[in-house]
């Protein structure tokens, strides 16, 4: 069953140190164990909206939009955004969560488990960066063609049918804006200087990876790196599946999603038996 997930509504988060405001979206859906959904660097809520609509009758459904691309200075990095998630997640939710990212969004969630692990109870990763990336920003122009971009979005997907022409004038936009484009290029290059390396085997957070077997941006072996380094981990395959597997696999990645959560729900009754 689906369900349409609540209305985005905007919310201010600050930095650590208090001195930056950063103006996010947040979609709050469901009751239950607590998913904290993380889009990647061309990402938005929307792009969650089909798994979320087929798991909120079963979980708390939370999705976290931050403008990337429009981020200030001192917190436009991979470190600057974890920042802001993790003061997200303690400020609005005060309780440990499942961490479910996407590309940039799931090496975010790697960093929480690592920096601040009493916030993260578990982790989902799709086509996750930190190990292995293949990222378009290393060939971004500033004001790129519509016909490039076309091109680069369409190899995030097996099938590209799953363009959707808003995500491309949405990325033609902002992308011919010389501070985005700067933005795009500034986080993405930290993403890939923080290489996590021998630091996964330091996770013990379970871990469920949902790979597509054609994802040509952070490809199979990357995936299976993840699996072999991350000691509490599994890896669940989607074939004739790119970059997105939430968008082209969603009734798929929902189930396997909901089993994962399934696994935290039994575990605390059993606590609670006992």
């Amino acid at each position: 069953m689906t369900s349409n997930p609540a209305p985005a509504r905007p919310l201010t988060v600050f930095s650590t140190d208090g001195r930056t405001a950063v103006g996010a979206r947040v979609s709050d859906s469901g009751t239950g164990t607590p998913i904290v959904f993380l889009h990647g660097l061309v990402g938005l809520n929307d792009h969650w909206e089909e798994v979320v609509g087929r798991t909120l009758t079963h979980a708390r459904c939370i999705m976290l939009e931050l403008p990337l691309l429009a981020l200030p200075r001192e917190v436009c990095s991979i470190a600057g955004v974890t920042d802001l998630t993790q003061r997200f997640i303690r400020e609005y939710l005060d309780e440990p969560v499942i961490l479910v990212g996407n590309s940039f969004g799931g090496h975010v969630a790697l960093r929480l488990a690592l920096e601040h692990p009493d916030i993260t109870r578990g982790l989902v990763l799709a086509g996750s960066s930190g190990l292995i990336e293949r990222s378009m920003v290393r060939e971004v122009q500033i004001r790129p063609s519509r016909e490039w971009l076309a091109e680069k979005l369409g190899e995030l997907f097996y099938d590209r049918v799953h363009v959707r022409e808003a995500d491309l004038d949405r990325a033609f936009k902002e992308l011919s804006e010389r501070p985005k484009a700067r933005a795009m290029i500034r986080l993405s290059r930290t993403a890939r200087k923080n290489h996590l390396g021998q630091k996964m085997s330091e996770i013990t957070t379970p871990t469920l990876l949902m790979w597509g077997k054609q994802d040509i941006v952070t490809p199979p072996e990357a995936a299976e790196q993840f699996c072999e380094m991350l000691p509490n981990s599994r890896l669940v395959w989607f074939d004739e599946c790119g970059h997105v597997p939430m968008v082209e696999r969603p009734d798929e990645f929902a189930a396997e999603l909901l089993r994962f959560v399934g696994e935290f729900d039994e575990t605390t009754e059993t606590q609670d038996e006992s």
